[in-house]
């Protein structure tokens, strides 16, 4: 096997391992890894409108649109109006900063156990490696 060809290779394996065991620690906050990741964008963004979150994360429009509303009736989130009347911000509820902080304690050590034996300056190269295959992918 080629380089580039096992590179792939093992992101593959190890990404269904990855998103089944994280979605087994989610569950006990009712969430899934792509509700999370919408979470974790409105953490560092405060309020996104549906198309922003969809773009950011290279989902289609209708998708972003069910998890959002499974989000809102967890009380996870809410919509605020926008500039214009037509537009809605997804933003966090104090109940969905409490859910987060509580996830982020949670999947802590999840993390720390999936990446055990890599060095953080390894950890550094491949996320910068992983950020330059995702954006040669968009382009």
């Amino acid at each position: 096997m080629q380089p580039h060809q096992a590179f792939f290779h093992e992101y593959r394996m190890m990404y269904r391992p990855f998103i089944n065991k994280l979605n087994v620690y989610l569950a006990s906050h009712q969430l899934y890894s792509s509700q999370w990741a919408i979470l974790r964008l409105l953490i560092s963004e405060k309020s996104l409108t549906l198309v922003e979150i969809s773009n950011s994360l290279n989902v289609e429009k209708p998708t972003t649109t069910r998890m959002i509303q499974k989000l809102i009736e967890l009380d996870y989130v809410t919509t605020v109006p926008g500039k214009d009347k037509r537009e809605k911000k997804v933003q966090l509820t104090s109940f969905g900063h409490d859910v987060c902080k509580d996830v982020q304690v949670t999947i802590e050590q999840f993390q720390l156990d999936a990446l055990e034996g890599i060095s953080v300056e390894e950890q550094i190269i491949v996320s910068k490696v992983l950020e330059t295959v995702r954006n040669n992918l968009l382009k």
